[in-house]
């Protein structure tokens, strides 16, 4: 059964630009993983400085080899005082999802 995460980070305004560059090269290398299905990168449209990860993986395991990787290491490493608020993970389970 596939593990589905919504992701919501706040950046602090004045690092707006750098979590978007490294969130650019996390959708690059996460979506190279062989348990990612779907890793989606969006913005808030009213121009806020927000961003959100829509992923998807086969699995549990896939989702922890995730968390486990060098550029989710790296990245969580880099971030931490970039952020106006803690990252907020949801864990989703399907409903009804379009293939």
């Amino acid at each position: 059964m596939s593990i589905y995460l919504f992701a919501s980070i706040t950046p602090k305004p004045e690092h707006v630009a750098e979590l978007a560059a490294e969130l650019r090269h996390m959708v690059e290398q996460t979506r190279k993983e062989a348990g990612n299905r779907r890793y989606d990168l969006l913005r808030r449209a009213d121009g806020a400085p927000g961003f959100y990860l829509y992923e998807t993986y086969v699995d549990e395991a896939a989702v922890q080899a995730h968390r486990e990787s060098a550029h989710y290491v790296a990245f969580r490493s880099k971030i931490g005082d970039w952020l106006a608020e803690p990252v907020d993970v949801k864990v989703l389970m399907g409903v009804d999802i379009a293939e």
